[in-house]
């Protein structure tokens, strides 16, 4: 397998469950480090009408809760699950990891490595950066927190993502 997908990692769903990212294989996936009690955590709301755009296309969004960032994600297990559901999620949201720093996740390792991922180095600076993968598994692009889930930079880059023929 090409080391430089995202199909070389396990994550773990908040219920538990293992699973490997090549179970997303031929979809593009907005990965967003999450937490209850950010300023951006109003952007659930969002990722939630970005999923409902893109609700006939080949298109899903990965939820990562993170307490990296001033302690904003308190909560544990179901109660994330719960959270987020109020907010009308409609994506799968993963088990609470370190997004940063040396104890970081390898998958978000992987995202701050361009040798690693062969396109970009990125370290999130906050709750709610989103990382843009293609349908192959490569990382493409990024987004800082500030940039909203809907707007027309990350939605016309989702577009053109799924217009690409393999």
């Amino acid at each position: 397998m090409d080391n430089q997908l995202i199909y070389q990692f396990d994550v773990q769903k908040i219920d538990g469950e293992q699973i490997n990212l090549s179970e997303y294989k031929d979809k593009v996936l907005l990965i967003v480090n999450t937490a209850s009690q950010c300023g951006f955590t109003p952007q659930l709301k969002e990722l939630v009408e970005l999923k409902k755009l893109f609700k006939d296309k080949d298109f899903e969004i990965l939820a990562f809760p993170s307490n990296d960032f001033g302690g904003q994600e308190p909560l544990e297990g179901t109660a994330i699950t719960e959270f987020c559901e109020s907010f009308g999620a409609n994506f799968p949201i993963f088990d609470k990891i370190r997004v940063r720093g040396p104890y970081a996740d390898p998958l978000y390792k992987f995202f701050g490595d361009k040798k690693q991922n062969g396109r970009l180095s990125s370290v999130p600076r906050w709750n709610f950066h989103k990382f843009l993968i293609n349908k192959d598994g490569r990382v493409t692009d990024f987004f800082y927190p500030f940039t909203k889930p809907n707007s027309s930079k990350i939605r016309k880059k989702i577009d053109r993502i799924l217009a690409d023929k393999k």
